[in-house]
Formats: C-alpha cells, structure tokens, sequence
C-alpha cells in the first residue's frame, strides 16, 4: 500500500529497471559464480513485495532476509525462490521453515543443536546454512566449534548443510588488511567441510576474485548506494521529490528553524517542504551557520538547507534559483545527488538513508 498522491507530502520513485540492471552487472562481475540478492530491512527501504519479483525476474533464485518475517512476505512473491534468514534461528517458529520452505542460517552452537533436534522430530534432514564467525565477530561458529561440527562428517548431520558463509567486515575499504585474513581463514574452513558450497563475498567482496567462492551475495550495491570506497556506485533505485508548500523572503541577519542554529547572510528567499526526519531525511542534513547540509536540486539548481530539518518540515534556501512559488518541485535524492551525498551531510552511510526512508511518501515504481 502507498499513500495517495494528493496526500503525500513527497514522492519517492523506485526504479526497479535500474535494480533489475544492477543484478545483473553484479552477477556478470561474478564470471559465472551464482549471484544471491540480500533483500533484508524490506529490500533495504524500497519494499520487499516489489524488489524481490524485480530481482527474480533478473534471474535472481536465491535471497537472504534478516528476519523470519520478511522471509515470509519474500516466500508470497517469489514462490520458487530459495531463502534464507541471517539472523540465527527464530527457535519458537521452528515449523515455519518446513511449511514455507525456508531456510536458516545457523549462527551459534544453540543454533545448530535446536535445528537438528527439530529435524529429527519431523523425521526430515531440512537444509540450513552454516555460518562461521572470521573475523566480524558478530554471529557465527567459531573455528573451534567449526572443527566439532565438521568432525563426523556433513552427512552424519541431522540437517542438510546446504551452504558454509560467513560475512566480510572491511571489503568496503580497499586494502584494509582484515579481509586478506578473514578470506585466508575462510579458506581454510571450508576444507573442513568439503563439497559444500560456500560464500562470503558481500557487495564489495564481488570485487574480489579470492572472496567469491560458490555464491556472492551483494547487498547495497543493488540499491544504487557506494560499496566501495573511492569507486562509482551502480545504477541510482532511488528519487525523491517533494514539492514546495510555502516561499517566504527573509532579511540579512534573520534566522531559520529550531534553535535559531542558521543565520541568513543576505535578504533571502526560504521554500518550505513536507519533509523531515520523521520521513528518513535525517535531522543531521540540515545546515547551520558551522555546516553546510545536504544538497538539493530547485529549479535546477543545487541548493542547500536553511536550518535544521524538522521532524515533519525542511526549509531550503532558494535564493539563487530563479522564480520559485508553492507547487514547484524540490529534488532532495536524484539528478546527480545520491543516497550517500545525503549520507556525507548527515554524517552516516547510505544504508542508513535508504533503510530510513519513510512510510508517508507516495511510492512510485517504475521500470
């Protein structure tokens, strides 16, 4: 469901064509190993009903979600899909992942244990991933209870090891020596548990010829956001428009917003949009007389931020954007500013943008 238009204080357009093309640029950079999507946080933002059938339609069989319920929502949409939930096992819904064919990954020892306890009460070896800790130290086995789990053999296992992954920390930054250790390491687990298949490259793993293994499994990158320092990211997902309530001419000396935190330098022009952090634009955007905010474009032009972003209001300067009334239109994400511009002013990363983007936009879905 969306809001309607005329109720909408912006418009958040989607652009499943450009997800869809990004898919498959990431899947080409693989040379032929398979290529998941990570669709969890409702496909980071944009919707999982939508993103998911966009990605499977670009030949996307296999996803990873966080939570068991946003498998569920995946599972209604992409039918034939393979599924899996990252975030260890929703131990008091164990008999969702045979009804609904999903699949945990299995983080802990508890994990594992209460997953084949389950499998033989069903009387079924039910396929789970395996997920060890090399470095992230976060979730996973370590190489201690790797080795136990590994010992009899994966065909003595209650359950069906059907993949072995673990997660890079530090593929984003080029060079960083983490990630030359963690895909030594996973290296070397694998060799515990010969002829499964394994990932562990995310979006800036792709990248790397050492860290691809069986399945890739980009996140991020699908989205449009930067996934690797110093390089372009894909194709933009996003755009969003809002349009201009109210133009108010200030004096030199005037200030803007809460905590008078932005002084006009000169007579001004202030444009006012439905925007605000309760919509995801996040309230460190805003300007103040020690920073400059976020760009936007008005008329063209790229504008900044008078003040701070309200929870429900943005003021901008659009002093130097030609004639400007209500009912115009302000670009806070598109036209050559993206998610992670945003991101910069804000002082956080585009996949805090785009996971906050709000529920009170008309959502608009193209390609």
């Amino acid at each position: 469901m969306t809001i309607p238009l005329h109720e909408a204080g912006a418009v958040l357009t989607i652009d499943l064509g450009a997800l869809a093309a990004n898919y498959r640029v990431l899947a080409a950079m693989g040379g032929g190993v398979a290529t998941a999507a990570v669709v969890k946080a409702d496909a980071y933002g944009l919707g999982i009903d939508k993103a998911g059938p966009a990605l499977a339609g670009a030949g996307c069989t296999t996803f990873f979600v966080a939570h068991l319920s946003e498998a569920r929502r995946l599972r209604a949409v992409a039918p034939g899909a393979t599924i899996y939930v990252l975030n260890g096992l929703f131990g008091a819904a164990l008999d969702t992942y045979l009804q609904h064919d999903i699949r945990p990954v299995l983080g802990s020892r508890e994990d594992v244990e209460i997953f084949a306890a389950h499998c033989e009460t069903v009387g079924r070896r039910l396929p789970a991933a395996i997920h060890v800790d090399t470095g992230m130290n976060r979730l996973g086995l370590d190489l201690a209870e790797a080795a136990l789990l590994a010992e009899p053999g994966a065909a003595s296992l209650a359950f069906e090891p059907a993949l072995l992954m673990s997660h890079l920390a530090c593929a984003d930054e080029p060079g960083h020596p983490l990630t030359a250790r963690q895909i030594d390491r996973f290296h070397q687990i694998r060799g515990l548990f010969p002829g499964i298949p394994g990932s562990l490259a995310n979006s800036a793993g792709c990248t790397l010829p050492a860290a691809r293994h069986d399945l890739m499994r980009p996140g991020i990158a699908l989205y449009g956001a930067r996934f690797v320092a110093g390089r372009d990211p894909l194709a933009a997902v996003v755009r969003l428009d809002a349009p201009i309530v109210q133009v108010r001419g200030i004096r030199a000396g005037d200030t803007v917003g809460y905590g008078a935190a932005w002084t006009a330098g000169r007579n001004s022009r202030i444009a006012v949009v439905s925007v605000g952090y309760a919509d995801g634009y996040l309230r460190q955007a805003g300007s103040t007389d020690r920073k400059t905010g976020a760009p936007m474009r008005v008329n063209g032009v790229i504008c900044q931020p008078a003040g701070r972003v309200s929870m429900d209001l943005l003021a901008i300067d659009v002093t130097d954007a030609g004639p400007v009334t209500a009912g115009d239109s302000a670009t806070l994400i598109g036209d050559g500013i993206g998610v992670d511009d945003v991101a910069e002013a804000a002082g956080t990363i585009g996949y805090e943008i785009l996971t906050s983007l709000g529920k009170r936009y008309h959502r608009r879905y193209t390609g």
